[in-house]
């Protein structure tokens, strides 16, 4: 069955980084699209960046310019590399992807960013 893993949240402090990794296993993953989103106490879940199969990528406004979502097919891996970070950017990250015409999510990692 398909699995999506997420690590490497954690607490940092404003102005930090942080890079998420997803992997993932039972899909041939280098045809899928991959998004990451994510969700804080009380709001809804939000897309935050996408990559496609071939590499096209997009970002929430709220994050151009400092996160960076990349992919290495070889590993089956999607990673989110997440810069000068903001206390507005602490939720729980998930990644998803569509496979089979169901919506798969891993289990969510926490990112808390402190001011």
């Amino acid at each position: 069955q398909v699995q999506l893993v997420e690590s490497g949240g954690g607490l940092v402090q404003a102005g930090g980084s942080l890079r998420l990794s997803c992997a993932a296993s039972g899909i041939i993953f280098s045809i899928r699209d991959i998004d990451w989103y994510r969700q804080a106490p009380g709001k809804q879940r939000e897309l935050v960046a996408a990559i496609s199969s071939v590499g096209t990528t997009k970002y929430a406004d709220s994050v151009k310019g400092r996160f960076t979502i990349s992919r290495d097919n070889a590993k089956n891996t999607v990673y989110l590399q997440m810069n000068s970070l903001k206390p507005e950017d602490t939720a729980v990250y998930y990644c998803h992807l569509m496979a089979f015409r169901n919506d798969y999510w891993g289990q969510g990692t926490q990112v808390t960013v402190s001011s």
